[in-house]
């Protein structure tokens, strides 16, 4: 079992504080996914539990044990970076071995296990051959490989794929969650793609400026954003997020986004829900499969115009125009058919989400 701990961690760079008070547990066998855009610190952090950083306060725990004076070496983890760093001069097969051969293994063991590892990442063929006459996905998995052939205690991946192009990114990211099922191992992976870590995490792990923002499953960060930075970052299209008003209206709660000339019909309950925010200080947002499209009239829905169109193959997103403010909407391909059509919108209010303005944190009301 691996598990490893986080408490308290801080890291500066001069004068420049890149990591702030960060506490994690990871379990064992889970698969962690570290989110967040470039310079957040998610890379720092991963150095740090690898040893390759030194941290200026707080502790790295591995199965109990803190490790943070320990050197890179002496922590039983493996590495996987960006660059594939293979040596050019040995085959697939030396630079599998190349970790093995260091701690002075038999050539018998190291055959065996280098042998092994090649058949569970489907590289068997390759071994005889050279890093030039391999394609980028293959130079990936040797490296993996490489990673995986003394089998650490846990898997450190900074963004493996990010070199990649978009099929062989597809490929590899089943190709990793594959090995992970398979081998059982902690991984901590990191990356500022969100389709790699919806695709890829038990938990994902978003961080800001040095600070985590949310920690929780795929459905969770997407269904229920902790703040307004959570909300946007996660999803595409990103959620919409409009400034907004409630007012009581016969027992219904009608929501105005900016100055629209007409509110969006909410049950009443919503009122008393938002803790004073009713009048001023509130954020809407809503993903674009929440903002409801139809063309005749109806209920709850209010007159717009369509704007830009674009269409994706199976689904198209449409920009309305609600007052000034601009609302994207996922629709059917070819629902809309172009820009100037009118059209009718509503909200859906089991998908709506509310934020307090000014700290962008989540006011927790669903209905």
């Amino acid at each position: 079992m691996t598990q490893i701990e986080l408490r308290g961690i801080e890291k500066f760079f001069g004068a420049v504080q890149v990591i702030h008070n960060l506490n994690l547990a990871i379990a064992d066998n889970e698969f962690i996914v570290l989110l967040g855009q470039s310079g957040c610190g998610k890379t720092t952090t991963l150095r740090a539990i690898a040893g390759l950083e030194t941290i200026d306060k707080g502790d790295v725990l591995i199965d109990g044990k803190a490790v943070q004076h320990l050197k890179a070496a002496d922590r039983d983890i493996a590495m996987v970076f960006q660059s594939f760093s293979l040596y050019p001069h040995m085959t697939v097969f030396e630079n599998v071995a190349f970790p093995l051969r260091a701690t002075r293994m038999s050539s018998g063991e190291v055959d065996k296990s280098v042998r092994e590892v090649a058949r569970v990442l489907r590289i068997t063929d390759l071994l005889d051959k050279r890093p030039s006459a391999l394609s980028g996905g293959d130079m990936q998995r040797v490296a993996i490989g490489r990673a995986l052939v003394r089998r650490p205690k846990a898997m450190l991946m900074d963004e493996p794929i990010g070199a990649l192009d978009a099929k062989l990114r597809e490929e590899m990211r089943a190709e990793i969650k594959r090995l992970h099922v398979k081998q059982g191992s902690t991984t901590i992976y990191v990356t500022h793609d969100q389709i790699e870590a919806m695709s890829l995490a038990d938990r994902i792990v978003i961080m800001h400026e040095g600070f985590i923002q949310q920690v929780g499953t795929p459905d969770e960060v997407y269904s229920h954003p902790a703040n307004l930075f959570v909300a946007q970052f996660v999803g595409s299209p990103v959620m919409n997020i409009a400034e907004a008003s409630v007012a009581d209206q016969a027992g219904a709660a009608s929501v105005r986004v900016g100055d629209a000339p007409a509110g969006f019909e909410f049950p009443g309950q919503l009122l008393p829900k938002l803790n004073g925010h009713s009048n001023g200080g509130l954020t809407l947002g809503i993903r674009p499969e929440g903002v409801l499209v139809r063309h005749d009239a109806a209920p709850g829905y209010i007159p717009v115009e369509a704007n830009i169109i674009e269409p994706l193959g199976s689904f198209d997103i449409v920009d309305l125009k609600v007052g000034s403010t601009m609302l994207r909407a996922r629709t059917k391909a070819g629902y809309v058919s172009g820009p100037g059509e009118k059209v009718h919108v509503r909200i859906d209010p089991e998908q709506a989400h509310f934020f307090d303005t000014a700290s962008g944190k989540s006011l927790g009301v669903r209905l």
